[in-house]
């Protein structure tokens, strides 16, 4: 599928079959995920995946009762690890050694520079893995779709709970939720015209930014 085609088709489902994805399939979609970019490299997602009926049955008490957490094959709890030196050192070892850049002492520069991140305020850092690591949750829904595995990203749970009841460790932060699953052939979520989208001309500003008042939505003409 191309990328084009992918990303004019994909929607957000709540409805799956009971079609189960194999594993080979899963690792596939995880493989292109960890292709995704982020500063520095640092990688700083990890992926909860939750496919028993009692871990699925958790998750959903501490997302607000939603039944497409439990209707999915699959439930991912994407998580940002809050500590930017957390897997620096490997980073740069792998930077030095394929010449990304040309000595140690530019890669101890570098580890200085992540040191000093790791020292800002916990705020601050949760918005740093945040930012990469919704980047990866993007990667995974069209990576899935990629592979006919429809995904709906999920905001609505409790942070604290989840962290309690899967007992993650201090230091990570769960950004988001995504259901996966193959949708069925009647699903309404891609049957059903696609939802109005803001136009270009509104969205997209120029040198110079001038908030937009939203005057209409329209399916985007995304047809090559």
């Amino acid at each position: 599928m191309e990328f084009t085609e992918t990303a004019a088709t994909r929607r957000s489902v709540h409805q799956y079959s009971d079609e189960e994805i194999s594993q080979s399939t899963l690792d596939a979609i995880f493989e292109h995920v960890t292709l995704t970019p982020s500063g520095y490299n640092l990688q700083p997602w990890e992926f909860l995946a939750l496919r028993e009926e009692e871990t699925q049955t958790a998750l959903k008490a501490v997302a607000n009762g939603q039944e497409h957490v439990t209707a999915a094959d699959t439930a991912v709890v994407v998580l940002g690890n809050t500590d930017p030196m957390a897997h620096a050192e490997v980073v740069f070892d792998d930077w030095l050694a394929k010449d990304y850049i040309p000595n140690q002492d530019v890669r101890s520069a570098l580890l200085e520079n992540v040191e000093s991140m790791a020292n800002v305020p916990e705020a601050e850092r949760r918005i740093w893995t945040t930012r990469s690591s919704s980047l990866a949750a993007m990667t995974l829904m069209y990576a899935a779709w990629e592979q006919g595995v429809a995904s709906c990203p999920m905001e609505g749970f409790d942070s604290d709970a989840l962290v309690e009841t899967f007992d993650i460790p201090d230091g990570y932060e769960p950004v988001m939720l995504v259901t996966l699953g193959y949708p069925p052939a009647d699903a309404a979520d891609i049957e059903n015209e696609r939802k109005g989208r803001r136009p270009v001309e509104e969205v997209v500003h120029y040198e110079a930014f001038e908030p937009s008042e939203t005057t209409r939505v329209e399916t985007p003409d995304i047809t090559e």
